[in-house]
């Protein structure tokens, strides 16, 4: 494998991760990732990058926020690594930044959501020692 490297992507180069983005979800147009990854931005988010020289080959966002019931914590969200570079243990350095990363941030724990149907995914996490401690509900609010 080339040279690997993670770092945070500037909130300039920000829509570099858009591609990654559509592969969780085409139904979504570039307009629209473009218009929500602005707000994003603007709201605290930040996304780090696996880069295989200067390719991005796989992205994780990250928010750090503070609630009652855990404290201050980091949220991994949305991690995409491209399938043909998956299973040679990117995930796994990529936590590992991660979670020094939060370290550096004051962030005491780590928590995030995963979709029921993605089983791969909860077996990651489950394996990286995050335990199910709730549901996600979302309800859309219509106006009229």
């Amino acid at each position: 494998m080339n040279s690997i490297k993670i770092t945070l992507i500037a909130s300039d180069q920000i829509f570099s991760i858009i591609p990654l983005l559509q592969t969780l979800n085409r139904t979504i147009a570039e307009s629209v990732l473009q218009n929500r990854l602005s707000e994003m931005v603007e709201q605290g988010y930040q996304c780090v990058g696996i880069y295989s020289d200067k390719k991005l080959i796989g992205i994780c966002g990250l928010w750090i926020l503070t609630k009652y019931y855990v404290g201050k914590h980091i949220e991994p969200d949305n991690v995409v690594i491209l399938e043909e570079y998956r299973g040679n243990g990117l995930g796994k350095q990529l936590m590992a930044w991660i979670y020094n990363y939060a370290k550096a941030q004051d962030c005491i724990a780590s928590e995030l959501n995963c979709y029921l149907t993605n089983e791969k995914g909860q077996q990651f996490w489950e394996k990286e020692g995050y335990k199910k401690i709730g549901y996600h509900y979302q309800k859309a609010i219509k106006f009229t």
